[in-house]
């Protein structure tokens, strides 16, 4: 999985008043009852099979300044009843029912694990003189009570090597709750990854990373309370912690399939999997435990080829291969499958089902979406008609509780042939604000609508009544008439969904429809170490994209930059509203500005601004000092609680 970086303290909850379940909804969430076989047990024993112990003080985590970073007390309403309530999909109940079965357990022979500490799960490995740990989690707090959790019960033993199997945050962030760097730049404990890591761990959350950051409020659910009208939880895990996030860059790297490492007397073999769930990502084999991780690509639930708060779209059949290749090389002998998340499977045949099951999970969202591409039919068109063939309905772990093979769909589509179906009628559409008044009006006026939507609503037709009234909100966003009325739709449509993230977003959505935004401690989308991490050139890419091109219109010149640390010398070049950076200085530059690497990060962490340097000498400028302001002043802000379920404010005339 992805995770941007949501660093701020748990939310005081808005004040809602949310409806409950109506007849359409008991009865859409009835229907699942009948064709999905909950009758199967196997998961709720997989996912005890091994147990420990339970989550140290109630699976409640705090900081060093007494801030909780990680609540599930307030998710154990969800364990409490078997039945899921009437405003809870039964599928997602169930999903998440397994999910908060956490604490330390044991999966096979030297292999443990702590599940639901966070998003994602810490894996634990005994080698011959230490242990070999997997995947960190988010937050150095949770990582750490992680740890302390499995010496309580096994020997403490040193860190010999910290295992990335990939490059979203929920599998590295807390790395530093667990190792010292000091320890990794002496040599003492080495860190792998997969080739590529880096650039894809830092590089994902920087230049959409504020518009990735606000959609992440909703996709995760974060400021819903937690309750059977709120939020359940997110399919892949209950929710993100919100401690310290962390990195320390790899030593060691994975470069090929088929790579093998002895690590602590273990041998390890690789499969490298880039462009699957993440850019940067591998599945391993250890022969001695027969034991074998396909990272992330293979789950209980159907995953993301398109993550709903943001990101490049990843390639199905290349996940789908890479699955078969996991098969080909290690099916015959493998007796245990572990993950990143959720809990593992035993025996040989349940390794290769579940394995099957997901290479032919995405291999049928790929080739499906381009057939009937190839027949002419748009995305809006083929995401209605891809079903899953029966066998692949009623298997558990291609279900959609985090992705959905709707939106995965729409995501190949685009993958392959673009946002445009073809229809010129599409080709150049009015923006959101004027169609809706337009929409409007040809309708009717608001109040027409409004009254037909409202029988809409009482027959059940929830998607068409969040659409239709859509269009009044658009057009006139002071209509408390119709953000009710789509809020109420809103809302019917997250009890029924089966995905955790679509849930989350249509009762996030509801929630501001009806009490606005509430402006909490904005999330941190980059951190010390990220940016240590960063090239000066990913930097300078960032300062690129606030460039604002009516405040920079026929402004040319040429800025020295020289950093005195690191001997990094660079040009930026503002040209045609555009601010290019090349290696070198140039003679005609109207100003040279010296700093240190350092002071740039700690301008880019807010934690000082350029005056401020300036007047603390921790910037020389030759040359003419105003021409610097110029450029800084041509730089947009962005704002992170911009409105997503009513229309912005229009951009300022300059």
């Amino acid at each position: 999985m992805w995770l941007v970086l949501i660093a701020f303290a748990l939310p005081a909850y808005a004040d809602i008043s949310p409806n409950p379940a109506t007849k359409h909804t008991i009865q859409e969430n009835a229907r699942w009852l009948k064709i999905l076989p909950f009758a199967d047990e196997q998961d709720f024993k997989d996912a005890a099979k091994g147990f420990i112990a339970p989550l140290p003080n109630n699976g409640i985590i705090k900081d060093a300044k007494g801030n909780t970073v990680w609540d599930m007390q307030a998710f154990q309403f969800i364990l409490k009843q078997k039945k899921a309530p009437n405003t809870v999909n039964p599928s997602l109940w169930r999903q998440m029912q397994l999910v908060m079965q956490g604490g330390l357990f044991k999966v096979c022979d030297r292999i443990y694990q702590i599940r639901n500490a966070d998003l994602s799960n810490m894996t634990v490995i005994e080698g011959d003189t230490g242990i070999i740990v997997i995947d960190p989690l988010i937050s150095a707090e949770t990582a750490k009570a992680a740890l302390a959790l499995y010496f309580e019960h096994r020997p403490e033993k040193p860190i010999k090597a910290v295992l990335y199997s990939h490059s979203h945050v929920d599998h590295f962030g807390g790395v530093r709750g667990i190792i010292d760097e000091k320890d990794v730049r002496d040599g003492k404990i080495k860190i792998i990854a997969p080739e590529g890591f880096t650039e894809a761990a830092v590089s994902e959350n920087v230049y959409a990373g504020n518009a990735m950051s606000r959609r992440a409020t909703y996709m995760y659910g974060n400021l819903l309370p937690p309750s059977p009208e709120g939020q359940v939880g997110a399919g892949l895990g209950t929710t993100t912690s919100t401690g310290t996030v962390t990195l320390i860059l790899p030593t060691d790297l994975i470069t090929k399939t088929g790579q093998k490492m002895t690590i602590d007397g273990l041998d390890f073999e690789f499969l490298l999997a880039p462009g699957s769930e993440a850019p940067a990502e591998m599945h391993w084999y250890i022969p001695q435990l027969k034991a074998v991780s396909a990272a992330e690509n293979c789950t209980h639930t159907l995953h993301n080829t398109y993550t709903l708060r943001g990101a490049k779209i990843r390639d199905p059949l290349a996940w789908s291969k890479y699955l078969n290749e996991t098969i080909e090389m290690w099916g015959k002998d493998a007796e245990v499958l572990y993950a990143m998340h959720h809990w593992p499977v035993w025996g040989n045949e349940a390794v290769i089902k579940d394995l099957k099951m997901a290479r032919d999970g995405y291999r049928f969202i790929n080739d499906q979406t381009l057939r009937l591409a190839n027949m002419g039919y748009t995305p809006d068109q083929i995401a209605e008609q891809v079903h899953f063939p029966e066998a692949l309905q009623q298997h558990w772990a291609m279900r959609g509780y985090y992705g959905t093979v709707y939106h995965n769909v729409k995501a190949t589509y685009v993958f392959y042939l673009g946002w445009f179906d073809g229809n010129p009628s599409n080709l150049h559409v009015l923006p959101p604000v004027e169609a809706a008044k337009r929409y409007v009006k040809y309708m009717g006026g608001a109040e027409e609508i409004l009254t037909k939507a409202r029988k809409a609503y009482e027959n059940g037709e929830y998607r068409w009544v969040a659409e239709v009234c859509n269009h009044i909100v658009f057009s006139d966003p002071s209509n408390k008439d119709a953000r009710k009325l789509v809020a109420d739709a809103l809302e019917q449509l997250g009890y029924q969904s089966e995905s955790g993230p679509w849930r989350n977003f249509y009762l996030t959505g509801a929630q501001e429809l009806r009490n606005g935004i509430e402006k909490l401690p904005a999330p941190q989308t980059a951190s010390p170490d990220f940016l240590l991490a960063m090239k000066t050139t990913m930097l300078l890419d960032y300062l690129a994209i606030r460039i604002n091109p009516e405040r920079s219109a026929g402004k040319d010149m040429k800025i020295n930059l020289a950093l005195t640390d690191t001997s990094e010398q660079y040009v930026l070049d503002l040209h045609n509203s555009t601010l290019s950076h090349y290696k070198g200085a140039d003679k005609d530059a109207v100003v040279t500005v010296n700093m240190t690497r350092d002071v740039l990060n700690r301008i880019f962490l807010r934690q000082t601004t350029v005056p401020e340097a300036i007047k603390e000498g921790e910037i020389a400028l030759d040359g003419d000092p105003q021409k610097l302001k110029d450029l800084i002043a041509m730089m947009d802000t962005f704002p992170f609680w911009f409105n997503i379920v009513t229309p912005n404010a229009p951009l300022p005339k300059q």
